[in-house]
């Protein structure tokens, strides 16, 4: 039993029903995929920031390689386009050069620092001191990558019940009990559960009664707001600037069709609520003319926005992902997701094959 059908999710069910096991997924919403899975950048991340030993960098690393392979050998749409890390200004750089060692360490060896002059003749729209290019980063098509996700796994034999929301999940000896609620309340029987129900994971994890509540994390809501800019972008990569305490910064994306999309900033909130306020397209003027000083006036449009499931909350250091089984909370067959954020979409196919080793044991 699969809890959640966003691209983890999907990825977690397609894994299992390869191996031959028979899979449900349930899915509260009408649709894979209508959460954090489709509210992001949609880059294919290369590594570069996350601590050495993290299961962000061993999944990121792994699942970057996995997934440029899943979409040549399925058609998925993507880019591998690059990126420039950029420094705007000199007290910048000893930043840069940490992420290039933290990257070394997680084993991207292909990173190329240039000068801002070089970077500039590369995006002669770009304003830097100093860059780092990747070019193993990319932009992927994440709604056509979880359709053949879930193609592949409804071949293997899975079912997927959507408007099927989790009530409460009766962990027994040598199997689970779970209840749904909706339209029409069904009760499954299930050997194991993953819970991947991202924003809701958390909550799900509360309700399995014979798991201690100890074992459920605090979790934050940090939404990210995104503006777009009308026609075709003047860059060919992707523009990131220094990371900061709560993210990777306003960053400029391009989507499969050309355009450009800026962001996120980071608002933490309380509840779910993916408005986008047109007024915080002041801080993104300011944040995107560091690196893109001859962006116009009343450029920026409000697109859309997206919530990460964050395991620390502001002024918080970042936390790594939780994969939780049964060496950690002593409930046999079930795998909790916590913090399946940023890079979630690429490490996704990684973190099935984790979930699917721990659960062969």
């Amino acid at each position: 039993m699969v809890i959640g059908a966003g691209v983890v999710g999907l990825a977690v069910a397609r894994a299992m029903a390869a191996r031959g096991r028979e899979v449900i997924v349930l899915e509260a919403g009408e649709a894979v995929g209508i959460g954090t899975s489709s509210r992001n950048s949609e880059v294919i991340h290369a590594g570069l920031y996350y601590p050495r030993g993290s299961l962000k960098a061993e999944l990121c690393v792994r699942g970057r390689a996995m997934l440029y392979e899943y979409c040549d050998a399925h058609g998925v749409p993507y880019n591998r386009c690059g990126k420039l890390l950029v420094a705007t200004a000199r007290n910048q750089l000893p930043q840069l050069a940490a992420i290039q060692q933290k990257a070394l360490e997680n084993g991207v060896t292909d990173l190329v620092r240039i000068s801002g002059a070089d970077a500039t003749a590369l995006e002669p729209h770009l304003q830097c001191v100093e860059a780092m290019l990747s070019p193993q980063t990319g932009i992927i098509d994440s709604h056509q990558f979880m359709l053949a996700l879930q193609g592949d796994a409804e071949r293997d034999g899975a079912n997927i019940a959507f408007h099927t929301p989790v009530t409460q999940v009766d962990a027994r000896d040598r199997c689970f009990i779970v209840e749904t609620g909706g339209e029409a309340p069904l009760r499954f029987q299930a050997d194991c559960v993953i819970n991947s129900a991202g924003l809701f994971a958390n909550d799900i994890a509360r309700r399995i009664r014979g798991l201690d509540p100890r074992h459920v994390p605090p979790l934050y809501f940090a939404k990210g707001n995104y503006f777009s800019v009308s026609g075709r972008t003047p860059f060919d990569r992707l523009i990131y600037p220094m990371p900061n305490e709560a993210g990777l910064g306003v960053h400029l994306t391009i989507d499969m069709g050309g355009q450009a999309k800026f962001g996120p900033d980071v608002e933490w909130i309380q509840k779910i609520d993916y408005s986008v306020d047109a007024q915080r397209a002041t801080g993104f003027y300011a944040a995107i003319r560091a690196y893109w000083p001859d962006l116009p006036d009343d450029a920026l449009q409000p697109a859309y926005a997206g919530i990460r499931p964050k395991l620390s909350g502001p002024g918080q250091p970042a936390a790594d992902f939780v994969i939780q089984g049964r060496a950690a909370h002593g409930v046999a067959g079930l795998v909790n997701l916590f913090g399946i954020e940023s890079p979630g979409l690429t490490a996704s196919l990684a973190i099935a094959e984790k979930v699917a080793r721990m659960l062969s044991v």
